[in-house]
């Protein structure tokens, strides 16, 4: 079997790609292409659907082709889907043709999410899977810097140098899409061939459908469910709400509330400072998890995810103009997010513990968590235009009130 570094970084870098490219990238992309913030909001929160409804067809996956196949096949799909945006975006229709094909990569990308990381269980023995679990989630976190720093730094400097918006944004889509194209080459070879990965042939649709009643009959048969469909659907309230307003608002002109900053600084201030605190927050809330379990740590991880979206009342409120300053905050925000965030996949975790179908139960979970974020999402950009950024984030800090409360329901016993 090929050494584990040839392809686990790249692996999951790839399946983070089009994730962050679907949720982060078309948010910052449609506003630079004059789309209203209600749209903009609606329709990329949508996106987000394929990933709350994948354990739905994941056991579809299991019983054709193998993992490998499923996974070079959605890459290849991935890029031509890519490349449908790049070739949208000059059209008078871009915004229906474009959204058309993020429906596209989003699907796939769900799809390749289950066969990637059904791969990995498959490919790497348990001692492997430990060790490299903290390069995957590097990597995966990587793709949102990439994406939300380099592409959108990238595309700024394009249209700073006079390039039409709609062609800059085309011309990093097509580096996407020969991006995606270059690895499924790559992948094509570097990945293993593990003995296990091959079709449930013994499985047939109607055992599968079975097997799925009975995991979802299990799943919300579990003690404390209401507390814990209460606590996945409401912790990341305020995120949810925010986390579509952000780019939109540094964008916006000051006249209509924003900061004003171009496509390039956003590359810069965004996607770099806030991913830098992202990954920072992430390493070390897993680390005081670990140390002092989730029990303890709750509420700590709760007021990080929660009190920094303050920081954009402030900056609503005062405009300022100081570069270092919005992106000092970002950071801080981010980093916040991401020590937070801890505690939500650790409850999911301990959620689906203690059942033969815990893996399913995690997949459940993770539908459930898409959709936590989807629907505050669907009307955080009517809400914007509305009232406004201030008191839009207002809102936003008011709604930290569910977190607190959902926190306080939830049971846990270390």
């Amino acid at each position: 079997m090929s050494l584990p570094l040839r392809w686990v970084p790249s692996l999951y870098l790839i399946e983070g790609l089009p994730n962050a490219v679907v949720v982060t990238l078309a948010v910052i992309m449609f506003k630079d292409m004059g789309i209203d913030n209600a749209k903009v909001a609606m329709y990329t929160s949508l996106l987000y659907l394929p990933w709350a409804i994948k354990p739905f067809w994941a056991p579809f996956v299991d019983i054709m082709l193998t993992k490998r196949i499923w996974t070079v096949m959605m890459q290849f799909a991935l890029c031509a889907g890519m490349a449908g945006v790049a070739i949208a975006l000059p059209t008078p229709a871009f915004f229906s043709f474009s959204l058309a094909a993020f429906w596209g990569i989003a699907f796939c990308s769900a799809t390749h999410d289950i066969a990637a990381d059904g791969y990995y269980l498959l490919a790497l023995d348990r001692d492997q899977q430990a060790f490299y679990v903290g390069i995957r989630s590097t990597f995966y976190r990587l793709a949102n810097l990439m994406t939300s720093g380099g592409i959108v730094f990238a595309a700024g400097v394009l249209i700073n140098c006079g390039i039409a918006v709609s062609t800059a944004w085309s011309i990093m889509f097509v580096v996407l899409s020969a991006l995606l194209l270059a690895a499924a080459i790559y992948h094509s070879f570097a990945l293993p061939r593990p003995s296990a990965d091959k079709p449930d042939k013994e499985n047939s649709a109607g055992k599968i459908l079975r097997g799925f009643a009975q995991t979802f009959t299990t799943f919300v048969a579990k003690k404390h469910f209401i507390s814990a469909l209460a606590f996945m659907l409401l912790y990341r309230l305020p995120e949810a709400l925010l986390g579509k307003m952000v780019q939109p608002f540094l964008k916006d002109p000051l006249s209509v509330g924003g900061l004003g900053l171009s496509t390039e600084q956003i590359g810069i201030a965004y996607g770099t400072f806030g991913v830098t605190g992202i990954v920072l927050g992430g390493i070390i809330g897993g680390m005081c998890v670990s140390r002092y379990g989730l029990k303890r740590m709750l509420w700590p991880m709760a007021l990080s995810l929660t009190l920094p979206s303050a920081f954009y009342w402030y900056l609503a409120v005062a405009q300022p103009s100081q570069m270092w300053l919005i992106s000092s905050g970002i950071f801080v925000e981010q980093f916040g997010y991401g020590f937070g965030f801890t505690a939500y996949m650790m409850y999911l975790m301990y959620f689906s513990e203690g059942s033969e179908y815990s893996t399913s139960h995690y997949a459940f979970c993770t539908g459930i968590m898409a959709l936590g974020l989807m629907l505050p999402g669907l009307m955080a950009g009517h809400l914007e235009l509305a009232v406004g950024y201030v008191n839009f984030f207002m809102t936003v800090m008011i709604c930290c009130i569910p977190t607190f409360a959902v926190c306080a329901l939830v049971k846990i016993k270390n």
